[in-house]
């Protein structure tokens, strides 16, 4: 059966890749829709996302922040595309002391300024958790460091923060994971697209 006076529809797959790429923007409502459809094609066919496969830089691409969710089997939720001006970003690497650990680094440059929160963080396989901490915040304008400050009265200290119950901590729950995007939900319920910086 052909519709008519309406574009085909693309699998969430195709959605999301094109959204990745730097010269394609699908309407959001379609991204959104795209991403809760691969966040419950994970769900239910148990998928595990590799932590290897998050490891590097992800720039922040399109996010949805208002808790999206299907409500009578239609998306719920509005996103938006980060602007170019702002540049975020996401990046996971080896702790270099304990080789199950990680260590996560989010940080907003806006023209030459930076700011960077660091700390620890623990992959959950079975989940496609990953829980994090930020123990330390930097300020810098261009190569200039301003502020390296330790973060106080954080959830998990990083000498506890292995003991720490998942609940306690901030985390994002992957559902997608490709050479050149990631896509997870975070605690708060907010849904984002990241591409490969």
């Amino acid at each position: 059966m052909t519709l008519t006076n309406s574009a085909p529809v693309l699998p969430s797959s195709q959605v999301l890749e094109d959204a990745a790429l730097a010269a394609a923007r699908p309407e959001a409502k379609a991204v959104v829709a795209a991403l809760l459809a691969a966040e419950q094609q994970t769900k239910k066919q148990r998928q595990q996302i590799a932590p290897e496969a998050l490891l590097g830089t992800w720039r922040l691409r399109f996010t949805a922040p208002k808790q999206p969710a299907y409500k009578t089997k239609q998306p719920s939720g509005k996103g938006f595309y980060l602007p170019r001006l702002a540049a975020a970003t996401l990046a996971f690497s080896r702790d270099a002391d304990t080789a199950d650990r990680l260590t996560i680094q989010n940080q907003l440059q806006v023209g030459p300024l930076k700011l960077r929160f660091t700390g620890p963080a623990k992959f959950l396989p079975k989940k496609n958790l990953l829980a994090f901490d930020f123990v330390r915040v930097q300020l810098w304008v261009g190569n200039l460091p301003l502020v390296n400050l330790s973060l106080r009265g954080k959830v998990a200290k990083d000498s506890s923060f292995a003991a720490t119950p998942v609940g306690q901590l901030p985390f994002f729950a992957f559902f997608a994971a490709e050479d050149d995007y990631v896509a997870a939900r975070g605690r708060g319920g907010g849904l984002a697209l990241w591409v490969k910086a």
